[in-house]
């Protein structure tokens, strides 16, 4: 008989311990939630382990690993991850019930994460519980500073910031060098938005530009890293993993940069120096409105402007990629956008934002760019009241995960669901007559088998500005150039982890000039 070592043997101990614990807790837990079983018919679920639950069944790309279940489980399951209970829903008829059917049951957004780490948990856009400050938060934002007048009033922002790109990507052209495009794309949507916020160019300033891009790309990191803190339950409050501190320390930096911004923006609006209101020079104005339905405080105006550093940034440049990359991918798609641009726009200027209702194959394919690859491919809300969801009860404070990657890809409602094919939307494709004349609802969320910007009350604001930002980028950088994969003949697709699901591999490209924007006389604004 051989003798076991030490080693061994602590082994064996320490499996017995683990395994007699998880079996102690899974009754304590079947015990304690008895009452409930008895009261509430639960989804179908897949077979889970002791402690950590399904957590066996997820790979890195949670979107993907809840797809795949719910093509044997259901539509709606109950999925535990250690210590976390979510019903993961992954169709669109669902979708419905919860972004309009039960809409104000399901306004509220789970926290993830100890609250002590979170300095703005009572004042961001994204995270406030449904009150009459998110309230007056999304007036603000769907009036004043994302509304169509105030996209239409910041052109001329959003075409410099483009042609800074154009020219970067020209001088690659002339030199036959490669470029990660995607770098360049990121650095364009993060200047845009500094400029649309504070009306500077994070280039200009090195230390700035520094301290933005470390802390939107940072935040975005961790707060992956606190959803997965989720595991550990009540356990979370001790930062197990270190994410809480790390946010919290890259918070404090933004607060202290904001502090600095904002006193510059008073002392010039007191000294007269504005020629022209950024987004801060409005909710500024708001703030000191006496007579404001609520008080807009220095906390919120942060807090509003995190949300839209972290959210403008990298989900918009990230639908880029994926925009460009699927185009090399399908020739015969850019080959068709392209003549579609010849034909409509031609070559002696670039494609402007008025140019985009009569470019309906332009349209179709930002469209089927965000089905295949919505900016947010899991959204998830908090339930305030309990309520009932594909015949399920639903308890109060339930965690709800809708798949919007699976529900933009659902077989049933979708022809070759996994496929990139702008056709789909087209009123007549062989003679590319228009888009579809629900557009503008799926844009909105309205059409419930296609949400890439979620749905409700707490669809996503923003979505006027990517879509105005895809469309015409897009249209741009396909017009001027042809584009050679550097080192392959196809782009590798694969997906990665993270709340955007950002490209694994760089978008590597040899930019081809067909026409120098350098060249083109361009409207004035």
């Amino acid at each position: 008989m051989p003798i076991i070592s030490l080693e061994g043997q602590l082994f064996i101990l320490l499996l017995v311990i683990c395994l007699v614990f998880g079996r102690i807790f899974q009754c304590f837990i079947k015990k304690q939630r008895q009452p409930l079983h008895n009261k509430i018919q639960l989804p179908p679920s897949p077979p889970a382990l002791p402690i950590i639950g399904h957590l066996h069944l997820l790979g890195s790309v949670w979107h993907q690993s809840f797809q795949k279940l719910a093509l044997r489980y259901g539509p709606v399951m109950l999925i535990r991850a250690g210590a976390s209970t979510s019903y993961v829903v992954s169709n669109g008829a669902i979708a419905k019930e919860i972004f309009k059917t039960n809409d104000i049951n399901f306004a509220a957004r789970p926290e993830f994460g100890s609250s002590e780490y979170q300095i703005y948990r009572d004042t961001m856009f994204s995270i406030l519980d449904y009150n009459k400050l998110w309230i007056f938060l999304k007036k603000i934002c769907m009036t004043e500073i994302l509304s169509a007048q105030q996209i239409c009033k910041f052109a001329d922002v959003r075409k410099e910031e483009m042609m800074k790109l154009l020219e970067f990507f020209v001088r690659c052209s002339e030199q036959g060098e490669a470029c990660d495009v995607g770098i360049q794309l990121m650095a364009m949507t993060n200047n845009l938005i500094c400029r649309l916020i504070m009306s500077t160019r994070t280039s200009t300033n090195v230390n700035e530009s520094a301290e933005i891009r470390e802390i939107a790309k940072g935040i975005v990191l961790l707060a992956g890293q606190l959803g997965l803190g989720e595991v550990f339950g009540p356990l979370k409050k001790y930062d197990l993993l270190g994410a809480g501190k790390k946010a919290k320390a890259l918070l404090l930096k933004f607060d202290m940069f904001m502090d600095e911004i904002i006193k510059k923006h008073e002392d010039q609006r007191r000294a007269g120096r504005k020629y022209k209101k950024d987004m801060m020079d409005i909710l500024l104005e708001i703030a000191d409105d006496e007579n404001a339905e609520i008080k807009l405080t220095r906390s919120c105006i942060k807090g509003l402007f995190l949300d839209l550093f972290v959210g403008g940034t990298d989900t918009t440049s990230v639908g880029l990629q994926w925009g460009l990359a699927e185009l090399l991918n399908h020739p015969k798609v850019l080959k068709k956008l392209q003549e579609e641009i010849e034909r409509v726009v031609g070559l002696e200027r670039l494609v402007e934002d008025s140019d985009i209702p009569n470019l309906p194959y332009l349209q179709a394919v930002v469209k089927e760019t965000l089905r295949v690859h919505p900016p947010l491919p899991l959204v998830f809300r908090k339930c305030r009241e309990e309520c009932v969801v594909n015949g399920y009860k639903i308890p109060k404070c339930s965690r709800l995960v809708l798949n919007i990657y699976a529900i933009n890809r659902d077989p049933n409602e979708w022809t070759d669901a996994d496929e990139f094919i702008p056709e789909r939307y087209l009123v007549n494709s062989n003679e590319n007559l228009a888009i579809e004349p629900d557009e503008l609802e799926a844009m909105k969320g309205q059409n419930f088998c296609y949400v890439p910007f979620g749905g409700g009350r707490r669809g996503c604001p923003g979505a006027g500005l990517a879509a105005a930002v895809l469309h015409r980028t897009l249209g741009v950088l396909i017009q001027c150039f042809d584009w050679k994969i550097k080192g392959a003949h196809k782009l590798n697709m694969e997906q990665g982890a993270g709340f955007s699901s950002a490209m694994v591999h760089p978008l590597v490209c040899y930019p081809v000039m067909r026409v120098n924007p350098q060249g083109i006389a361009t409207p004035a604004y």
